[in-house]
């Protein structure tokens, strides 16, 4: 007996098939997904024309059938559309509905011999339209392989007919779909190598050190949930990231990435970066390492802060932690500019004395269910507006660092044992082009209108 042939796809996305007339997508997708879930172009010629093969309703067939995939990725529902799109021209269209919805888009291309789409057509009464169009079907097809990605379909399945007959098609969540991960949690602000203030916090609690790895964990099982920013600006950036490695390697802890790690990644890679705004002495703290220590703490960073993920939808989808915040509609969801918002926030096109973007404020628009918990934004006090809470109480300015119990909504905070940085003046940090998590949701091509290399800022 065969082994299957397996095909992986997220949950939340769009299933675009590809063949020729005759390869059989109709059955696959009848097979593999539910009646709901497909969208199929003969399906609404019928619907517009009462005939499925009546090509002259193409064009309103097609602008039903992107109505209702709109409506269903609107409703975080997966897709499936069941039509040729064997032509660019015919996908273009459907990779827009994905970016516009941040959702990744899934080439399943069935390559099925010509000789075998055109004996199926002939014993098809409905598809005497000629073996030239099977023909040309097969020749666009063949055209296309290799483009797919660059098209922007973050994953690609080519099936010839012995893994069609032997497919087996699974779903996984989406990077930042964690609502299997249930608390309770403690969702801690920037950090900003504020270590002992971070030794302090955890100690205050609940958690202990429980191996010599550095592994902290809280004996009734609670885990921490960093936001970002654990390096720049404070005096022991490389202490704070070996926690925190320590702890989300162990089980003991989550982690998103905030925009100075972003940033610090780059550095460590050796790309071009302005060593502004704390990174320059996070760079120093790691060179003064023994030789024999810098080397692997470049490479477990790099590993580890680039395979966070934007955003974590946390405990049956109640709670969403985001370095700089999450619009409802983005939760759960994967992009480029997805990940941006995440990273940075929003800003309202225009600003400050000093030349900064100024900050747009997104919580006071903020409807949404899920409780969002952010930092990134230097706040006096955690502040609760339209369920969001800002956590980042400016620990490395001589504040605090606060934790969120969830879901108690308790708040604990230990005080700055010093100010080490002096504060400046307000700023957005801007995109900078980076790309989602182990690449996630870098997975998407960029929404139009997102920032490919701003003005860099704090």
């Amino acid at each position: 007996m065969s082994e299957p042939f397996h095909i992986t796809i997220p949950d939340f996305s769009m299933v675009v098939l590809i063949g020729a007339s005759g390869s059989g997508k109709s059955t696959f997708a009848a097979t593999h997904f539910k009646p709901s879930e497909v969208l199929s172009s003969d399906a609404f010629r019928l619907l517009v024309s009462d005939d499925e093969n009546d090509q002259s309703a193409t064009t309103d067939a097609f602008a039903a059938l992107h109505f209702v995939a709109d409506l269903r990725l609107r409703s975080r529902r997966l897709v499936v559309i069941d039509a040729t799109n064997v032509q660019p021209e015919a996908r273009k269209p459907l990779l827009a509905l994905a970016q516009r919805h941040d959702c990744l888009a899934v080439a399943i291309v069935l390559d099925v011999a010509e000789a075998v789409c055109q004996a199926r057509n002939r014993d098809r009464a409905d598809r005497q339209f000629g073996p030239h169009v099977v023909s040309g079907h097969i020749r666009n097809l063949r055209r296309s392989l290799r483009s797919l990605k660059r098209e922007g379909f973050r994953y690609t399945y080519i099936l010839r007919e012995r893994e069609i007959s032997h497919a087996a098609v699974g779903r996984t969540p989406t990077w930042t779909d964690r609502r299997a991960e249930r608390g309770p949690f403690d969702v801690i602000g920037d950090v900003h190598g504020c270590c002992d203030e971070l030794i302090g916090l955890l100690e205050k609690l609940g958690y202990v050190p429980d191996d010599p790895n550095g592994v902290w964990r809280h004996p009734e099982g609670r885990r921490a949930v960093f936001l970002g920013d654990l390096v720049d600006r404070g005096p022991k950036v490389v202490e704070t990231v070996r926690l925190v490695m320590a702890m989300a390697g162990a089980g003991a802890a989550l982690c998103v990435p905030g925009n100075h790690d972003v940033k610090f990644v780059r550095a460590l890679k050796g790309n071009p970066v302005s060593l502004t705004y704390g990174l320059a002495e996070s760079l120093q703290q790691v060179e003064a390492l023994p030789e024999e220590e810098r080397g692997a703490f470049r490479e477990q960073a790099i590993a580890f802060l680039d395979g966070l993920v934007s955003h974590l939808w946390l405990d049956d989808g109640r709670l969403c932690a985001a370095h700089a915040g999450m619009k409802a509609e983005y939760i759960g969801r994967a992009s480029a500019r997805v990940r941006e918002f995440a990273l940075y926030g929003d800003t309202t096109g225009e600003t400050d004395d000093s030349g900064l973007p100024i900050r747009y404020p997104w919580a006071e628009d903020y409807r949404g269910p899920v409780t969002v918990v952010y930092g990134h934004t230097p706040v006096d006090a955690p502040q609760w507006l339209n369920n969001t809470i800002n956590i980042d109480t400016s620990c490395v300015f001589g504040g605090s660092l606060t934790a969120l119990r969830w879901p108690e909504r308790d708040i604990v905070q230990v005080p700055a044992r010093a100010t080490y940085h002096a504060r400046t003046a307000r700023a957005t940090p801007a995109f900078d082009g980076s790309e989602d998590g182990p690449t996630e949701p870098a997975a998407t091509t960029p929404a139009s209108g997102d920032a490919s290399s701003p003005p860099e800022t704090e």
